[in-house]
């Protein structure tokens, strides 16, 4: 199969039409997306377009992310990942809401495509008749430093590893098991102590106030194992055991340096973004070549596509929703992004 390519098409800011921004991207249904503006005109197809007033709800019924929970439990690695310039939407598609906190919980309404992963794979669990053992571990990528944002204390980087067996790997990751939706929402929003999606670093510059500054990785691993069979059932194999993933990952900003006005420290961070993001480029570039026509796929390149390598070539079955803006003053960007996501819809993966 192929990764499936989703657009999201976030509305305008009360800022964008504040200073007289042109919408130039309409949705056209059946997956097609049209940009139109001076000198641009172009149309881009994909597994599905969600317009401004599609809801957290929609995006995940007509993602395929239902699907992705489900093949996960059925012993699968699943990546979804979230890609597009800073502000187009990404962490809210995802997460939901920016303010939401264990104290002042988001709206239902408003949950991205993690809460509902996770309230389906819990369902899943028990419409199944299964026992599943869940666990989590959460990673960013900073400045090319892989830190754990569940382990107590500052953030430390920790080594990333490579055997025969597992790939590659982050030695010494804590795991963390849980049983419940809240067990593992308050993983993501914990406080005190900081732990979680609290601890990602942000920072404020001219496309947004909190801008994520790291790639985040939250690994759910799932461990399914049928009900005990009754005991005059000798077979080994009526009580097998399976092992999937179900991996999502909030990618930094995609923008060119300058259109964020960074400086200093800032313009470390978002040179070392972007040299993760050229990497990954060039990695799904390679991989949507015919296989008798590829070359080495440069996965060592950066943290990223070595955290990635088996999602994007190997076993995995991955969901890609690139989230755009419809501003004018974003057109560059939105079409860098399309072109991506178009290059990522050409790979085959053999899960």
């Amino acid at each position: 199969p192929r990764p499936h390519p989703t657009i999201r098409v976030r509305p305008l800011t009360c800022t964008e039409t504040r200073r007289g921004d042109q919408q130039v991207v309409h949705s056209l249904g059946d997956g097609a997306v049209h940009v139109s503006a001076a000198r641009h005109d172009a149309t881009f197809g994909f597994s599905a377009v969600f317009d401004a007033g599609a809801s957290q709800e929609a995006v995940f019924e007509g993602s395929g992310m239902r699907q992705l929970v489900e093949l996960a439990i059925d012993g699968f690695s699943c990546t979804v990942f979230a890609f597009g310039q800073t502000g187009s939407g990404k962490t809210y598609t995802l997460m939901g809401p920016l303010a939401q906190s264990k104290t002042q919980p988001a709206s239902p309404a408003l949950l991205g495509l993690m809460q509902r992963s996770f309230t389906c794979l819990l369902e899943q669990s028990r419409s199944r008749g299964s026992d599943l053992a869940l666990s989590a571990s959460y990673l960013e990528i900073y400045n090319e430093q892989v830190r754990d944002l569940l382990s107590p204390g500052p953030p430390c980087a920790l080594p990333l590893r490579w055997s025969k067996t597992r790939g590659f790997y982050v030695e010494n990751q804590l795991s963390v098991e849980f049983e419940s939706l809240e067990a593992i929402v308050s993983l993501l929003l914990q406080v005190p102590p900081p732990a979680g999606s609290q601890r990602r670093r942000t920072s404020a510059h001219a496309l947004n106030r909190h801008s994520s500054r790291s790639h985040a990785l939250l690994t759910i691993h799932v461990r399914s194992r049928a009900h005990q069979p009754p005991t005059w059932v000798l077979q080994a194999s009526a009580c097998p055991s399976k092992q999937g993933t179900l991996c999502f990952v909030d990618l930094a900003g995609s923008e060119r340096v300058k259109e964020t006005g960074s400086s200093g420290e800032l313009s470390v961070e978002a040179n070392s973004i972007n040299r993760s993001l050229l990497a990954l480029g060039h990695c799904i570039s390679l991989l949507a070549k015919p296989r008798g026509k590829r070359t080495h796929i440069p996965y060592r390149d950066s943290k990223l596509t070595r955290l990635l390598a088996r999602s994007l070539g190997g076993s995995g079955i991955t969901l890609m929703v690139a989230c755009i803006s419809p501003s004018s003053r974003c057109l560059s960007e939105t079409l860098s992004t399309l072109h991506y996501a178009s290059r990522a819809r050409r790979v085959t993966t053999r899960p």
